[in-house]
């Protein structure tokens, strides 16, 4: 992993904050979760996606995801 790589995947991010995306997460063991959320913020290290229920059942979560992990594709997004 370069750190151009790493610049850009932040640029990338950064610039689509406020968007709608699909994201998927491998969870190991052939178990993959596909969620629906928007891009909330983008900071030096990591960034964060508001995730809502489908159902209503539970309130919206904040899930925060770090840069190398769209590199290393433990997840994956996909603007909606």
């Amino acid at each position: 992993m370069e750190h151009s790589d790493f610049d850009k995947v932040r640029a990338s991010v950064k610039q689509q904050c406020g968007s709608k995306v699909i994201i998927q997460l491998d969870k190991g063991r052939n178990k993959i979760d596909i969620q629906e959320g928007v891009i909330k913020g983008a900071y030096p290290s990591v960034f964060t996606i508001l995730v809502e229920d489908k159902d209503d059942e539970k309130p919206a979560q904040l899930l925060s995801f770090s840069y190398t992990d769209i590199i290393t594709k433990d997840i994956r997004m996909k603007l909606c």
